[in-house]
């Protein structure tokens, strides 16, 4: 049995003329002699009525008095809604197709209602569907646990779900359908020469989605990287095979990424960036102070630490908490408000030197101050005031020669 996953996410089935746009690729797998697991999320985006954030307002948002639990079984609607309506339309084009729930699907996970994870899939039932039917529709984002609860597995949890089932069922690809024709080396929205790329590794692909970067999750990446599944994130409206995701040798690259010393940039703005210094007891400073944040719920980022201070960032919506903790220790917090964190993703730039160079030259050449930086050997992030980030993304954009 030659299988295909499918994922189509809010906007690919928010409306029968965009589920029209992804039954002809479901088409075109099944004449390519593939059986075809379709992954799909909640139908369109807030305040559209089956989104998730919609059926989320129903109950006051996070502010609900609900349990967790109790609000997986609501939020697991709109997946199940998209994935019913998707199957009426596949047998209106006289497609044998079936809906099922997550659950039902095998995703078994753990009992962490509103983030759970997923502990295995178990395909018996799902192959037993599959040999009767030409598509299977599964409700993304959700699955069970062991005492057969439901559970979701938090946001990017449709594209989670795809690449696991890909994964269990040994899939030849799993296909990312999107409102974007594949993975760009920069926000198109801010970078006026962005590139789609051709091919990208598992690992870059990862580091662009945890700086920021949403065309897939991350978590979605690592399973399908774990279990050298291929991934090609494609445009729903369009035929293009969009940006093939795999396990490109880093040191034997195909043509479409030879020579290329950086892959993409992403960012991440929104952010406000704590200096603190103490000369008393500088030993204690450390400790001090990242408890306090964790015992708070303030998530750190982008952290340098030296023998007498600490410098960190936070999300801007905890500023406010953070400085009033910080203060209740004595401590003088130095806050630089309207940050922005940018990463230069590429393998290209392991252990070449003058990387770091050419970005300190860049900025400074646009008048740009870097506040804050560091580095590994795929990825290097600069921290700089947001009011210079598309100049900034621009001027390392065209440096590093990323729209050829």
């Amino acid at each position: 049995m030659r299988v295909l996953v499918q994922k189509f996410g809010g906007t690919s089935v928010k409306n029968k003329e965009s589920r029209e746009y992804a039954i002809r690729h479901i088409k075109e797998a099944l004449i390519e002699g593939y059986k075809v697991v379709v992954v799909v999320s909640a139908m369109g985006r807030f305040p559209e009525p089956y989104s998730t954030d919609a059926l989320l307002s129903l109950i006051d948002g996070n502010h609900s008095k609900i349990s967790n639990k109790e609000k997986d079984l609501l939020l697991s609607c709109g997946e199940t809604i998209s994935a019913t309506v998707f199957s009426h339309d596949l047998l209106e084009h006289q497609i044998n197709a079936v809906a099922i729930p997550g659950g039902e699907a095998g995703i078994i996970t753990t009992s962490n209602f509103s983030n759970a994870q997923i502990k295995r899939v178990d395909t018996k039932h799902l192959y037993h569907v599959l040999s009767n039917q030409q598509v299977v529709v599964v409700a993304g984002f959700q699955g069970k646990t062991e005492d057969n609860e439901v559970t979701t597995i938090g946001r990017g949890g449709s594209d989670t779900s795809a690449t696991a089932l890909a994964a269990a069922l040994q899939a030849e690809y799993v296909d990312i359908f999107t409102d974007v024709n594949g993975i760009m080396t920069a926000d198109p929205r801010v970078v006026t020469n962005a590139q789609k790329l051709d091919t990208i590794s598992y690992t870059e692909i990862c580091n662009l989605a945890y700086q920021g970067a949403k065309v897939i999750h991350p978590r979605a990446v690592e399973i399908a990287m774990q279990a050298n599944v291929p991934i090609r994130v494609r445009s729903t409206k369009l035929k293009d095979k969009g940006t093939l995701i795999t396990n490109v040798p880093e040191t034997d690259y195909s043509e479409s990424v030879h020579d290329r010393l950086a892959t993409g940039i992403a960012y991440v703005n929104q952010i406000t960036q704590i200096k603190i210094q103490e000369a008393k007891e500088p030993e204690q400073l450390h400790v001090k102070v990242f408890k306090a944040m964790a015992e708070a719920g303030i998530s750190v980022d982008f952290i340098n630490i030296s023998p007498n201070g600490v410098i960190y960032t936070i999300f801007k919506r905890d500023e406010t908490l953070a400085k009033q903790v910080l203060e209740s220790l004595n401590l003088q917090p130095i806050i630089t408000k309207d940050c922005a964190k940018i990463s230069l993703v590429g393998a290209g730039m392991s252990g070449v030197p003058g990387v770091t160079s050419k970005i300190v030259q860049t900025l400074t050449s646009k008048n740009i101050p870097i506040l804050q930086s560091a580095d590994s050997h795929r990825t290097i992030w600069v921290l700089i005031q947001n009011v210079h980030l598309e100049t900034a993304l621009n001027a390392l954009h065209e440096a590093f020669r990323l729209e050829k």
